[in-house]
Parts: structure tokens; C-alpha cells; sequence
């Protein structure tokens, strides 16, 4: 049985999200939950016979997706399930903030500006209760359970899971039509050093088209019909936008190349980070073309995008 969707209005800028339920063997699931507010809990409260509720299970914590997770723990009997590296950030929030807080510094950040971003912005998803009590996605029974694969696609952010049952897949922010989604920028508590965003996309590339047969169900706006499409016109994008990147000086930071792409008309210190965010996954792709060149030979997409490549790679790194 494919999943219902439910879309509910968020107060960001990504609009309305979606999150999915379905009954596996007699029990309910809600894959993703919506945003903490109240205008989510209600359209739970009557969409859902949350007394019914057993798994809630998250593609990824970002606030549109996880923001219900510990109302959720509170008002049903559901076990919550979130991916690895999320869990790892829940565990670790003061050396991550730590972390963070370097990083930022290091990509050209002033000290002032990066001490009110993390107060004010902070990538531990401010005022948002974690779930008290969780399993692991990835070290669970859950795909023995509900027959639901978690597939790890990493790009979005570093915790991104697909969640496939037989003829369908839970995408959350990892296919999404005709939206090009900054990567964001974030520490891998693994090694302690900058998350890279780019290498991940490329293995996740070989991933995403294995999907292929399933339907899509994505964290936002229209349903997709083609995962070519849709990886294409990310592609497209991102190669486009690299072009620009390419013709700035590599002595710029990430900090004074949006300065320079944006006018330094910044409209607010998150969307700062976010497109510095940007400039790393790009430039990461500038750094080693020959990846994401790889990646789409193996999925088959090379030939649609030959000549976006022309001027990043040479021919002889093409074979």
C-alpha cells in the first residue's frame, strides 16, 4: 500500500511539507511528522488516531521534518526511529557547537557575526525538544519489522535516509523536483573535521537511481515522475552555478565569494551561511570534477550533460 500524504504549512521559507502514514501488519507509521507548531499538532491530532500510532520514523531532523518528535513521544505509545549521524549530533550538541563555531571562523566568518548566528541560528535546531528516548535507524529491527529499507543518501545534510517499502520511497529532501537545495554546511563528528557534502553526493547519485520503479514520495512541493528528471535538473544547476564560482579568484573565502555573487546585499545571516554553504559544495566539485563526471557514467546521465561539463574536465579524465 503506498503511503497518504498529508501537507502541512511550515513558517519557513521551504513552505508546506510533506510527511506520509500507512499501516504495516496492523500497525500505524508516520514517516517525517511536520514542523513544531500548533497548526501541526492539530492537523495530527485530526488526521491521525494517534492512540493508533506505533512507529514514527524520520528521514532526516531538520525541523520540518522531526519537529513533532517529542510531542509525539509524549502524547502516543510510538517508538521514534532517527538516523545515525543524527543521533550522534543529539549526543555530542556541545562539541559539535564547538566545532561549528570554528568552522564558521575558519570560511571567513567575523567572530561577531558567528557568535549571533549560533545563538540565533543554531544548527541544533533551536527550541526544539529531541526525543528523550529513540532507536537508531540504522541499528534497528526496523526493516525486519515493517519491511521498511533505509537507504543512506547523504547530500541534503549528512543524515539524509531514503525509506523504501516494496513499490514505494520515502525521499525527504534528497529528490525534490525542480529544486536545487543547498548542502549544508556541518561538522562530521566522525573525524571532526568538515562534513563533505560533494563526495557524499556523488556516492549518493549511484543510490538514488536504484529507485527507479518505486514510486516517490518527496519532503516537498510536486510528486516526481522521473528520477532522471529530477537528478538532471539538479545537475544542470549545479554545474551552472559552479561556472560562476569558477570565474572568481580561488583567493576569495566562501564568506567574501558571496559577497561578491550576492552584492553583499545578504538578506539575513542565515541565508549567508547557506550560500556559503553553496560556494564549499561547489568548489569542492571544482576541486575534483572528475567525481560527479564518474558518477553520472554510472547512472547513465553523462551524455545529457556533456557539454555542461566542457571546461571543467579534460577528456583524458573523462576515461
Amino acid at each position: 500500500m503506498i503511503p497518504h500524504q498529508h501537507t502541512i504549512d511550515t513558517p519557513y521559507f521551504v513552505g508546506a511539507v510533506h510527511c506520509y502514514s500507512t499501516e504495516i501488519n496492523g500497525e500505524l507509521v508516520l514517516l517525517d511528522t511536520g514542523p513544531p507548531t500548533l497548526e501541526a499538532v492539530e492537523y495530527l491530532r485530526t488526521n491521525l488516531d494517534l492512540s493508533k500510532l506505533k512507529h514514527v520514523i524520520v528521514t532526516h531532523c531538520h525541523l520540518d521534518h522531526f519537529g513533532l518528535v517529542h510531542w509525539l513521544e509524549q502524547e502516543t505509545d510510538a517508538t521514534i526511529y532517527i538516523p545515525f549521524r543524527d543521533a550522534l549530533r543529539f549526543q555530542n550538541q556541545e562539541r559539535r557547537q564547538g566545532l561549528m563555531h570554528d568552522l564558521l571562523l575558519q570560511i571567513g566568518f567575523e567572530a561577531d557575526f558567528v557568535n549571533r548566528f549560533m545563538e540565533r541560528h543554531s544548527v541544533n535546531e533551536v527550541g526544539v525538544s529531541e526525543p528523550q528516548q529513540y532507536q537508531i535507524i540504522e541499528e534497528s529491527d526496523l526493516p525486519a519489522k515493517l519491511g521498511i529499507t533505509p537507504l543512506a543518501c547523504p547530500g541534503h545534510s549528512q543524515s539524509d535516509l531514503v525509506l523504501q517499502g516494496d513499490s514505494w520511497a520515502v525521499s525527504g529532501d534528497v529528490l525534490l523536483k525542480e529544486i536545487f537545495q543547498t548542502p549544508l554546511l556541518d561538522v562530521d563528528l566522525l573525524s571532526e573535521q568538515r562534513f563533505r557534502n560533494y563526495h557524499a553526493y556523488c556516492d549518493s547519485l549511484v543510490k538514488l537511481v536504484t529507485l527507479k520503479g518505486k514510486q516517490i514520495l518527496p519532503g516537498h512541493r510536486h510528486n516526481i515522475e522521473s528520477i532522471d528528471a529530477c537528478l538532471l535538473f539538479y545537475l544542470n544547476k549545479l554545474l551552472e552555478r559552479a561556472g560562476r564560482v569558477k570565474k572568481l579568484p580561488l583567493t576569495m573565502n566562501a564568506v567574501e565569494t558571496v559577497c561578491n555573487l550576492l552584492g553583499d546585499k545578504q538578506s539575513s545571516p542565515f541565508i549567508s551561511y547557506l550560500k556559503a554553504s553553496e560556494i564549499l559544495f561547489l568548489r569542492d566539485f571544482l576541486a575534483e570534477p572528475e567525481l560527479l563526471c564518474q558518477a553520472t557514467m554510472k547512472i547513465g546521465l553523462y551524455s545529457q550533460l556533456a557539454d555542461s561539463f566542457t571546461g571543467f574536465i579534460s577528456t583524458s579524465e573523462k576515461e
